[in-house]
């Protein structure tokens, strides 16, 4: 079947945060909004009939997840990542975000110190601070746009004592796949000083130009011991109002520990038509995804083409996976302030303000491709047109 991304679907009205909260985001109700992370495409169709025929039963009572959702997931990995990871090893979470902050909860104590690698998706950083941990950053090497993890600071900061180390693979904001020999690195290190991994792998099956995830569990025995992976559809199949994710531990010791806290914060029964979706998604979902895929990447295409032409000042992260695209926008001139200002008022896009990524995030931008190419346009646009104005 050939599914169309070029059909727009008005979202306005729907409750939609990306686009009926511009106002209480932005300060500004007339803004084309390219920042959340969610698609403005349509849920594909075999997700939206298996919802659909689960709601013509005309009771929605208190529902548990059976082994054949987790072996869906379990599947969906083996066949796209090459992970065979038994069923056993999987729990549920309403979201990867509630994930890290139960975990934080009961595998560290208040003072534990606890390392991202910004800049990074920005949960991160409260997943930490609200549990009155202590933040430690790695921040990651930037050169002309790609960036490296700086392996001396990790060591030097593992070896000062580091309980918990939030691994984004692959990484928001900045686009990055990181390869094996960098993984295998990290593993090492980990297994070394014995810090608890939770990798955030929600971006695992966005993959572009024909890069290669590897779940870091999957890299032995030692790494998965220490690690929790995190994974859901949501980002994959645009189905993040769903709330339903997966937590992977292999070791049991981990898994019974997130499940104790799981039962204690009483969020365990999640979303009857999540998990339909869920369920659906990783039956089914191959054919669309690889349609999906094709057009992300044509849309990335369009930007860096359009960004070489019309806005050479711009420095653009090459797009190994998500839709998220990291944009330097220092050519401009402009503290965070004003350009935060700029991009809103002048340009009147909603976009997320490098900033709030953390140290590495000045001057920065990141935004949402996954549009339409006729939305995508206008928003390019719309910035030229600004930076041409002054």
């Amino acid at each position: 079947m050939q599914y169309d991304f070029d059909k727009y679907i008005e979202r306005k009205g729907s409750d939609s945060v990306k686009y009926d909260l511009n106002g209480i985001i932005f300060g500004k109700e007339d803004l084309l909004p390219m920042w959340v992370a969610d698609m403005d495409f349509e849920v594909p169709d075999f997700i939206r009939e298996a919802i659909a025929e689960r709601a013509a039963h005309p009771v929605y009572g208190y529902t548990y997840r059976s082994r054949r959702f987790f072996e869906a997931a379990a599947n969906w990995i083996g066949r796209r990542h090459g992970w065979e990871v038994n069923p056993d090893a999987f729990s549920f979470s309403p979201g990867i975000v509630p994930a890290l902050n139960m975990i934080v909860m009961e595998f560290s104590s208040p003072g534990d110190r606890i390392l991202v690698q910004p800049p990074v998706y920005f949960p991160f950083f409260k997943a930490v601070t609200n549990h009155k941990r202590e933040l430690v950053y790695n921040q990651l090497i930037e050169h002309e746009g790609r960036y490296e993890i700086d392996f001396d600071h990790l060591e030097e900061e593992f070896r000062k004592g580091v309980k918990i180390f939030f691994l984004c693979n692959p990484h928001n904001p900045v686009g990055r796949v990181w390869s094996e020999a960098e993984l295998k690195q990290l593993a090492a290190l980990v297994v070394k000083y014995q810090v608890l991994v939770i990798s955030d792998e929600i971006h695992s099956d966005l993959l572009l130009f024909g890069n290669k995830h590897i779940p870091f569990a999957s890299l032995g025995k030692e790494a998965a011991d220490l690690t929790f992976t995190c994974m859901a559809p949501s980002k994959t199949f645009n189905l993040a109002g769903l709330y339903t994710s997966v937590v992977i531990a292999t070791n049991p010791s981990l898994k019974k520990g997130y499940e104790r806290i799981l039962d204690a914060v009483h969020v365990g029964g999640g979303c009857l038509f999540g998990q339909v979706a869920f369920e659906a998604a990783y039956n089914h979902g191959e054919d669309w995804l690889r349609q999906l895929i094709s057009y992300l990447e044509q849309n990335y295409q369009m930007l860096t083409q359009f960004m070489a032409k019309i806005l050479p000042g711009a420095v653009v992260s090459p797009l190994e996976a998500t839709y998220l695209v990291w944009i330097d926008l220092a050519f401009l001139g402009k503290d965070d302030s004003e350009l935060k200002q700029f991009i809103i008022e002048e340009a009147g896009l909603g976009m997320n303000d490098g900033p709030m990524f953390g140290p590495g995030g000045a001057n920065h931008q990141r935004m949402n491709i996954a549009t339409t190419r006729e939305v995508l346009g206008k928003g390019l646009e719309q910035l030229a047109n600004a930076v041409a104005k002054g």
